[in-house]
């Protein structure tokens, strides 16, 4: 019912959340006001006056990381549109375990926590597979929210303007005491039908109004390709703020 989205200032990411017929309240918090007037303006497909006038929207211009810190509110989903971590970025502190841990605090007891995760080629290239000079941050991410979260979830997507898979990591605590690599099997084994009959259920125009999305490409994107998954092992690194890792 409710939604925080930290980032997302073209305002497809709220666009897509507000299809949600489930969805009352959606706060997006946006450190670039420039961003979402020059997207309004220009790329209004993306979301628009429509998601801005919708009365269930609610735009902060600021900073995320101080909102999440100093808010009182609860949310069910928590969505992470964020920057890469790069050094000198306005996002590397959104990716900590620190930030992780007070997150828990706002999120309802069954809530979801999502985040995109940077490069997640199908291959990865040799600077991703470098120890600990690797410039990706895929493994980091998804072990730092290990360190927090009871089931962490990655899952990758083509994303064409980016020219390759990209990857994303879902988080969340309840899950009845199984492992993630139970929750991860079931995850992979919903029937394409189960995904499509709850797109018609629950998102406003069914899957009339998704361009991508459907029960056979979910399986795809949570089936990570045996080179992913390979790299994903080896990396043990954790995000901290005394120890950022950045990507570039």
């Amino acid at each position: 019912k409710t939604v925080f989205i930290g980032g997302g200032g073209e305002l497809a990411t709220a666009r897509e959340v507000l299809r949600h017929k489930s969805v009352e309240k959606c706060v997006m918090v946006d450190l670039d006001e420039k961003v979402v007037d020059v997207s309004l303006a220009y790329l209004p497909e993306w979301g628009g006056q429509t998601v801005k006038n919708d009365p269930r929207f609610e735009l902060i211009i600021g900073d995320a990381y101080a909102y999440l810190m100093n808010c009182k509110d609860t949310f069910d989903i928590v969505i992470m549109d964020i920057s890469d971590p790069i050094e000198a970025g306005p996002g590397i502190m959104l990716y900590t375990k620190e930030l992780y841990q007070h997150v828990v605090t706002r999120m309802s007891p069954n809530g979801v926590f999502v985040t995109q995760a940077g490069i997640a080629d199908s291959v990865p290239a040799p600077h991703a597979d470098a120890g600990d000079r690797d410039t990706a941050c895929f493994g980091p991410i998804r072990n730092t929210l290990q360190e927090v979260f009871g089931c962490v979830v990655p899952y990758t997507t083509n994303i064409p303007s980016f020219g390759g898979d990209w990857g994303f990591v879902m988080a969340f605590n309840h899950h009845n005491g199984k492992e993630t690599s139970k929750v991860l099997s079931e995850w992979q084994a919903i029937p394409p039908g189960t995904i499509d009959e709850l797109i018609e259920k629950n998102i406003t125009n069914g899957e009339a109004s998704l361009k991508m999305y459907d029960g056979i490409s979910h399986q795809r994107m949570f089936h990570l390709t045996k080179a992913v998954r390979k790299h994903l092992t080896k990396d043990k690194r954790i995000m901290t703020k005394d120890n950022p890792i950045y990507m570039y």
